[in-house]
């Protein structure tokens, strides 16, 4: 019993999201290394098995019996939906779909509250779906925020080459500059600072980027970064965080690939997320620091182009499962240590 469960959530029923966690399920290196738990459906994972044509039985988990060992050759599942064949029509999610997405969404996070499970790792969803279904969020980080109470909360998406945090996330790029304030640059310095420390590295080197180009040019194109990002990272520095900036986006992201930097705290969505993707389009993952659970996730979307096809890759799925279990580990490690009474050793 001390692989660490991974609550994985099944994502959009009608998307690739089935396909990915069934194809990660039949690897033995999942297997390995964690207790992995789905969350989602019983006709969406029998499909799924029958389009990427792995050899998978289906067990159905009870509450009580979540916490067992999980032979390989067997997907656990924990079903939380039961939805009819329309219901799962590829690449048409109605209401029903994204009420079951909230509902192993909600369902993973309340194991990992209660230490049922130690992390989760998420599927793709239907944002669109989610909120005809009257759950009103950008997207899995906010709803996990709420969730879990978590006050500042910071979305990183992470490959073996280069990670990125952002700012701001699912917002109109009009509204970028009037949302970047003092508080909020400095906030997500600081949650990308404690978040790597715990998980990934002592004392991270963070790079800040400018919002606008060459960092303004002396307030010639903006002067967003002399009046909110320079003194955020002025007062991070104070901090003891190891932070530079700002620098600009165009050239900053080579030396970030070349291991110069832990991080790159980004102020914009697309910002981050375009040289992240250019690196690890198949392998990326989607991690919340912030939560007081762990959670990750795959760095893509539903895909319905390829969803009942067999083609998805499982790369990004297997990889948030693998960061989970090594971020739950870590966690694991530390916390033997502060019983032991020798946490600075951890540390």
């Amino acid at each position: 019993m001390g692989k660490p469960l991974i609550a994985i959530t099944m994502g959009d029923p009608t998307g690739v999201g089935p396909e990915i966690i069934v194809r990660s399920l039949a690897r033995a290196e999942v297997h390995d290394m964690c207790r992995p738990l789905l969350l989602g459906d019983a006709g969406a994972v029998e499909r799924a098995i029958a389009v990427t044509g792995e050899r998978l039985e289906i067990g159905l988990v009870e509450n009580g019996a979540i916490g067992e060992e999980f032979p390989r050759g067997v997907v656990h599942l924990l079903p939380l939906s039961s939805l009819s064949s329309g219901e799962m029509a590829y690449g048409r999610p109605g209401v029903a779909a994204g009420k079951a997405m909230y509902r192993y969404i909600a369902e993973a996070a309340r194991l990992c509250l209660a230490g049922s499970a130690d992390a989760m790792a998420t599927g793709p969803i239907s944002k669109e779906a989610l909120n005809r279904a009257g759950h009103h969020y950008p997207g899995h980080t906010e709803l996990l925020a709420e969730l879990t109470g978590a006050k500042d909360f910071v979305m990183m998406l992470a490959g073996e080459r280069l990670r990125v945090t952002l700012v701001t996330i699912h917002e109109r790029l009009s509204d970028v500059p009037a949302l970047l304030t003092f508080d909020k640059v400095l906030s997500t310095i600081r949650t990308t600072h404690l978040g790597l420390h715990r998980y990934f590295r002592k004392n991270p080197r963070l790079a800040v980027l400018a919002l606008n180009p060459h960092c303004g040019e002396g307030g010639l194109f903006g002067d967003e970064e002399e009046r909110i990002i320079r003194p955020a990272v002025d007062a991070a520095r104070g901090e003891g965080i190891d932070a530079v900036g700002p620098l600009s986006a165009d050239t900053l992201f080579h030396f970030a690939a070349e291991g110069r930097y832990d991080a790159v705290v980004c102020m914009y969505h697309d910002q981050g997320l375009i040289p992240l993707k250019l690196l690890h389009f198949d392998d990326g993952v989607n991690v919340t620091l912030g939560l007081p659970i762990i959670r990750t996730s795959v760095d893509h979307g539903t895909a319905y182009d390829l969803a009942g096809k067999g083609l998805a890759s499982e790369r990004s799925m297997t990889a948030a499962i693998r960061m989970a279990t090594e971020m739950a580990n870590t966690r694991l490690t530390l916390e033997k240590a502060v019983s032991r009474g020798d946490a600075g050793d951890a540390e």
